[in-house]
């Protein structure tokens, strides 16, 4: 059994989690597919031993898509607002670059992940070691953007659609974009409509789920 979720801002993945075991009943509930606190959109929850077991499987080789807040002329430790600011510019960037640049991110290409995420470096967690103010150095992996579309641009936010393959990190997207322009940028905003065949209209908000009513939203599968 799943359900899909439609995550608010300022909860962690693992909170939703919680919240469903709830509501549910069931002690075996996972998730697929990480959303940051600050990230909103779709998550799939599987809610039973079963279900948990086919989830990591499933959503690991599953196209996923995001619409990107990006603001210009900062870069972030954390490359999303959290993060403390590391570089700065004023320089502003015209429509036709900001378009052109953006097109070069389509395709595959190696990313280097965020140093402040869960990917482990010698046993530990990267964010953790980070955390401690420890050198950090992540080996690039490869990942493709299939598709972007910018859909808006008023400097310095811009808000690009993306549809990228797991594992990749907007947050990165974000950071390198801005570099690609000349200047700096980071993730201010994130928010995932699609995971594979399912997308953000087919989902609850968590604040609509409860006791009575949960089963009413139950995706026998989703392969």
């Amino acid at each position: 059994m799943f359900i899909l979720i439609n995550k608010p801002k300022g909860m962690t993945s693992h909170d939703v989690i919680y919240h469903v075991r709830k509501i549910t009943g069931e002690k075996k509930v996972g998730h697929g597919g990480t959303l940051d606190p600050n990230a909103t959109g779709l998550l799939i929850v599987g809610v039973s031993r079963n279900a948990t077991k086919m989830l990591g499987e499933i959503t690991k080789n599953t196209s996923k898509e995001y619409i990107a807040e990006i603001t210009l002329g900062e870069e972030r430790t954390t490359d999303d607002s959290e993060g403390k600011v590391t570089n700065s510019s004023n320089k502003k960037i015209d429509l036709d670059k900001i378009k052109s640049v953006l097109n070069k991110f389509k395709g595959k290409q190696k990313q280097i992940p965020p140093i402040f995420s869960a990917i482990k470096k010698d046993g530990k967690k990267a964010y953790e070691m980070a955390r401690k103010g420890k050198d950090v150095k992540l080996e690039p992996r490869e990942i493709e953007v299939f598709e972007v579309e910018l859909l808006s641009y008023n400097y310095p936010i811009m808000e690009a659609r993306f549809k990228v393959s797991s594992g990749t990190y907007i947050r990165s997207l974000a950071r390198d974009i801005g570099r690609a322009l000349g200047t700096y940028a980071y993730l201010s905003n994130l928010q995932r409509t699609a995971i594979g065949k399912f997308t953000i209209n087919q989902s609850v908000k968590l604040e609509g789920l409860d006791t009575s009513n949960w089963k009413e939203y139950i995706i026998e599968s989703i392969t």
